[in-house]
């Protein structure tokens, strides 16, 4: 029973959003691993590809936990949304803020829902086609202006969201004290700026032409 109430409090769903966000946060630094093989060529990345998917069983097993994580993710953030507005003016209890993201902290609903949207338009766009294949998948898709665009615009709303992201993570696992405040403070702005030149550089490659 308390194991319940833990869940259904604030703290319960900030340790869930924590934890369910390191998990994101892993297979992020996974993804560009795999990704960071289009700099080399696309056959780089599809022999990359084909590795991976010569074990169907893992395969299949790693994306319906991924599908999991993702879901508890978003339905226990947008239930902390609404938990925190129905909590307002007195709001939930916490030690102040050694980092302030304030625009990146009210818009963390709209960021993480809008990068479940791109996850399923890209999923969509990438997974169900032919494996054997997805480099030319790739490389077609990326050559798209509007797929390259929305691609771009979709990982500065990530960087958004994880600027403010990472920062709680580490808050809510204990990362708090004075002497981390500077490297944290740092590491919000280091971490999503990584991700985002190394992702958004990808179709930039391929929309110029080079990646080819």
């Amino acid at each position: 029973m308390w194991f319940v109430n833990f869940l259904k409090s604030s703290i319960g769903k900030k340790s869930i959003m924590a934890g369910t966000g390191l998990c994101l946060f892993l297979f992020l630094c996974s993804h560009a691993a795999g990704n960071a093989t289009l700099f080399s060529s696309v056959s780089l990345f599809q022999a990359y590809a084909d590795q991976l998917h010569s074990h169907p069983l893992i395969v299949s097993v790693f994306s319906t936990g991924l599908f999991l994580v993702f879901a508890v993710h978003a339905t226990t953030g947008t239930l902390l949304f609404f938990q925190n507005r129905k909590a307002r003016p007195q709001g939930y209890r916490v030690k102040t803020r050694a980092i302030k993201t304030p625009w990146a902290s009210m818009t963390m609903i709209y960021s993480g829902l809008f990068i479940l949207l791109f996850a399923l338009i890209h999923t969509a766009a990438v997974s169900f086609g032919d494996h054997g294949r997805i480099g030319e998948t790739i490389a077609t898709l990326f050559s798209s202006f509007f797929y390259s665009s929305f691609y771009i615009f979709s990982f500065l709303v990530l960087a958004l969201h994880l600027s403010h992201g990472f920062w709680s993570m580490l808050q809510t696992m204990g990362a708090n004290h004075p002497r981390y405040t500077l490297l944290i403070h740092r590491l919000t702005y280091i971490v999503p700026a990584f991700f985002l030149i190394l992702f958004t550089s990808i179709p930039l490659l391929f929309f110029f032409g080079t990646g080819r």
